[in-house]
């Protein structure tokens, strides 16, 4: 069984930068593909970014591409989100997840089997 535990969000103005990290439990989860995605009040949840389980290889939602930086330690753990430029449409619950199916990343939630709660990131005007 794999815990993954997300920490780093809050409330910053527009343009300002946050880094969300997601601790994982287990030695296993050093061999999962892991991803973050987004959900705003009422709306879906949306992919963000993902990494293989490597760390060789990355993607990202067209409207983060070149905001955004997802990175793993695997010594750690421990994925991170580096967000920086951050819009007010940014606004939402960040989640963690991990897909212990395959090698490398996906962008539908549902190839993913484990899911943390989340972590409120908040972008002022």
């Amino acid at each position: 069984q794999v815990q993954l535990v997300e920490s780093g969000g809050g409330l910053v103005q527009a343009g300002g930068s946050l880094r969300l990290s997601c601790a994982a439990s287990g030695r296993t989860a050093r061999s999962y593909v892991m991803g973050w995605f987004r959900q705003a009040t009422g709306k879906e949840r949306v992919f963000v970014a993902a990494i293989s389980s490597g760390g060789g290889s990355t993607s990202y939602a067209d409207s983060v591409k070149g905001r955004f930086t997802i990175s793993r330690d695997n010594g750690k753990n421990t994925i991170y989100l580096q967000m920086n430029s951050l819009k007010p449409e940014d606004t939402a619950v960040y989640l963690c997840a991990g897909d212990s199916r395959r090698v490398f990343e996906s962008i539908y939630a549902s190839n993913y089997d484990y899911w943390g709660q989340g972590t409120q990131v908040t972008v002022s005007s």
